[in-house]
């Protein structure tokens, strides 16, 4: 089964699944690289302080090496001359540790970037069934994992044995020279086989880190499933979307149909478009639109102002303009105030006669709407 859903997983990554995995602390980390830098570090710290060290050594040994009678007679003095000794000891694997360090992050970054999680801390009672267990551990990974490290411990002992083997002699004339220059001499040979080893670890480097990258592409590889599914998530269930959106609309329409009986006016089409108006000189700038819509809704929006007495006017031309480029509960272009304020007028007059205060006015004269706002403009009656 876990063959089968391997091989069922023949897409790349995507950005959130690599992203998710960084934060789980799934990122492409080389040992070899690590072990490398560390190396390199320690034995550049190394070459560049070799005659301090040399001089640093020739004096710990003269001193810690010779023999004092006083020392033995008091307790407190051996104890005082080993706290000097551990002192000097820390001066140099302080430093020196620390280089290391800063190589240990280093090849981290080097490797996969800096990536600060502690989510690989917590406990994984699953990583305690002995099944599974021993899945993992008999993995085409962890055999590709144990083969390496075999090659590389084979490598690194063969050179170093034959390092050794060549500079027998050069060991064995140490023993015959003064301290100073057996220092001197020997530093060089350890020098000269960590060279060697960096070299080999620096091949090894090369080797592993774009291997560690591949084994994670390949861990992290999808299936046809996964990414659909992630699709699914990303972008919301199509069917839910739908229904939300038809909500949306539902509640869009509903409050603006509330608006309706509260409008100054409403404009028509005759059967096609409407649009209600609402203008309040104290609150608003301009006159708002409040509710439009076409067709079914533009006759609901007509049958719910007159049932509410708000008055209703035909001008084709000024409705498809307001439903082209005027949105719900915003302000009606600037292009439209004229003609807006003509019929706007034209119900003032209405309502005045209606209420015995002015003469009725007669048909609304015509409009001043650009041509270019009217969405029917150039078009055939057909194509309208």
């Amino acid at each position: 089964m876990a063959d089968q859903d391997q091989q069922d997983r023949n897409l790349p990554a995507s950005e959130r699944k690599i992203r998710k995995a960084r934060e789980d602390g799934q990122v492409a980390r080389s040992r070899h690289l690590g072990h490398f830098l560390i190396v390199g570090a320690g034995l550049a710290a190394l070459a560049i302080g070799a005659p301090w060290l040399a001089g640093w050594l020739q004096d710990l040994l003269s001193n810690e090496l010779s023999f004092r009678a006083a020392d033995l007679a008091s307790p407190a003095q051996m104890t005082e001359r080993l706290g000097a000794a551990a002192s000097k000891f820390l001066v140099v694997t302080v430093p020196l540790g620390a280089v290391m360090a800063a190589g240990v992050v280093a090849a981290n970054i080097a490797s996969g970037g800096w990536n600060w999680t502690l989510k690989p801390l917590a406990p994984k009672f699953s990583k305690l069934d002995p099944i599974s267990g021993l899945g993992r551990v008999v993995s085409k990974e962890q055999i590709l994992e144990a083969l390496k490290a075999s090659s590389f411990a084979v490598a690194i002992g063969t050179v170093g044995g034959l390092y050794l083997y060549t500079h027998l002699d050069a060991f064995q004339l140490a023993l015959g020279m003064a301290l100073p220059t057996a220092i001197a001499e020997m530093g060089q040979v350890m020098l000269k086989g960590l060279a060697l080893m960096l070299l080999i670890l620096a091949l090894s480097a090369v080797v592993d880190v774009p291997l560690q990258r591949h084994l994670l592409a390949k861990r992290l590889k999808m299936s046809h499933q996964e990414a659909k599914q992630e699709h699914k998530e990303l972008e919301g269930n199509q069917e839910v979307k739908v229904k939300m959106k038809a909500r949306m609309r539902e509640m869009v329409k509903r409050r603006m149909m509330a608006e309706v009986p509260r409008a100054d006016l409403v404009v028509m089409n005759p059967t096609h478009y409407a649009v209600a108006l609402k203008y309040d000189e104290a609150t608003m700038g301009a006159p708002r639109l409040v509710a439009k819509g076409a067709d079914l809704i533009a006759m609901q929006i007509r049958d719910l102002a007159k049932e509410h007495k708000v008055p209703v006017l035909q001008a084709p031309m000024l409705a498809r303009a307001l439903y082209a480029h005027a949105d719900i509960d915003r302000e009606i272009p600037m292009a439209l105030y004229g003609a807006v304020a003509q019929v706007l007028a034209y119900v003032y007059q209405l309502r005045a006669a209606m209420g015995g205060r002015a003469p009725m006015p007669g048909a609304l004269p015509e409009l001043n709407v650009p041509v270019e706002m009217d969405p029917h403009h150039g078009k055939t009656p057909e194509e309208a």
